[in-house]
């Protein structure tokens, strides 16, 4: 008996495909189009995906951030519009009363400070006073030596680590600059390290690339802060959602200054959890649309394959009436049609695959910049082989109908209709 997939099968159903090369032609475009369309959407909502996360590259995504500000209520014999301050004795209650909490660390700023460095000089920085503990929350990208650590605030030393727009500014000959000496309002500090994280979507406090960040006992000292706190940053422990312990850090902290906790203009929370949370959800959203939009593109074309397999078995009705008379049995008339689908199916959909991998290949060099891809815009290969897959199963489809029709062709009719 005659195999399914030999040599002279292969050929009589490419013979079949091509024996009307428009129409294949025409029908296998609907397939392509489709299978074009799931992947570079698939592919390009990947990209824009990674270049929106970049945004918020470095930031911990169970991270709130507290601002004080002018009060907006009256409260406890207080009118509104009082201006209040956080302080340190902050950080010891939320530690105490807010015990699902993991990082505690505050912040103060001070904006448009002049550093030079010999007759360079940033005009527009921003000295910031942290403690080592603040990477937790913004992660920094070294380039050159070290962040702050604890001996650096615990000792008070005068050093500091530049943003990337400092670095350039203040060091136009390059290279690594750690152990040379800075001015800040007067004051000589050591570079401990250069801070490569470009300013992204998320800022606190000023973008990165323009801050001078010092221990924070070093800042307080010097700009006589006393035990002011500009704001205060803190992560949840793992397991921890953020908002179901911020009512509390707000009561904690409103109710020790006497401020009404619900006064959100006097206390700001910047929940990035949530933030995160909605670009989750948003692409969620877009990954749904585009593969419903891919989809019906595909079906509409896988239709129209087996709409033109009907019209190929119709027109083949003598030939198809000539092989059951000579012995072929219905099973490998069905074999032959489901093939002749399958392949055509396979092949325009797999065209449809590789152009849009080169398609995106360019994409992704175009954004690649000083050898460095900021976001990789190829389609995944579990994508990919799942598209394969699904296109397989489709061409099956496809040709059942029409295979069922040429299985039900009797030889007496076949030459009948001839």
């Amino acid at each position: 008996m005659k195999k399914w997939f030999d040599t002279d099968t292969f050929r009589e159903i490419l013979d079949s495909i091509l024996r009307n090369r428009s129409r294949s032609l025409l029908t296998g475009f609907g397939v392509f189009w489709g299978v074009f369309m799931l992947m570079l959407l698939t592919g390009g909502g990947q990209g824009l995906k990674q270049i929106l996360m970049n945004e918020f590259d470095g930031f911990a995504q169970n991270t709130c951030i507290v601002f004080a500000d002018q009060t907006s209520k009256p409260y406890k014999g207080f009118k509104k519009g009082r201006s209040w301050n956080m302080n340190y004795a902050d950080l010891d209650r939320l530690r105490n009363l807010v015990p699902e909490l993991e990082t505690i660390t505050p912040v103060v700023s001070l904006w448009g400070k002049s550093v030079s460095r010999n007759d360079n000089t940033s005009s527009s920085a921003v000295v910031k006073g942290a403690r080592a503990d603040y990477a937790n929350i913004e992660t920094p990208r070294m380039m050159y030596g070290r962040y702050l650590n604890d001996s650096d605030n615990a000792q008070e030393r005068k050093v500091c680590v530049l943003g990337k727009k400092v670095y350039d500014e203040l060091f136009p000959e390059g290279g690594d600059p750690c152990g040379q000496r800075i001015r800040i309002d007067g004051s000589y500090y050591s570079v401990i390290g250069v801070d490569w994280k470009e300013s992204g979507g998320i800022n606190i406090n000023g973008r990165a690339s323009d801050a001078v960040t010092i221990p924070i006992n070093q800042a307080r000292k010097v700009y006589n802060l006393g035990d002011r706190v500009y704001m205060l940053c803190f992560t949840a422990k793992e397991g921890i959602t953020m908002n179901d312990i911020i009512p509390r850090v707000r009561e904690v902290i409103a109710r020790a200054h006497y401020v009404d906790p619900t006064d959100e203009q006097a206390m700001f929370l910047l929940n990035t959890q949530l933030i995160f949370g909605i670009v989750d959800n948003l692409f969620k959203g877009i990954n749904f649309l585009i593969w419903l939009i891919g989809l019906g593109t595909l079906l509409a074309g896988v239709i129209g394959v087996s709409n033109i397999m009907m019209v190929s078995v119709k027109e083949r009705t003598t030939e198809i009436g000539i092989r059951r008379a000579i012995g072929a049995t219905p099973r490998q008339i069905l074999g032959q049609i489901i093939s002749e689908s399958t392949v055509l199916t396979l092949v325009a959909g797999m065209m449809g695959i590789v152009f849009s991998v080169l398609i995106l290949y360019g994409v992704e060099l175009a954004m690649t910049q000083d050898g460095i891809l900021k976001a990789p815009f190829q389609v995944p290969f579990a994508t990919a082989v799942l598209a394969a897959s699904l296109l397989a199963v489709l061409g099956v489809v496809a040709g059942l109908m029409p295979a069922t029709r040429a299985m039900q062709i009797k030889p007496v009719d076949a030459m009948r209709d001839e």
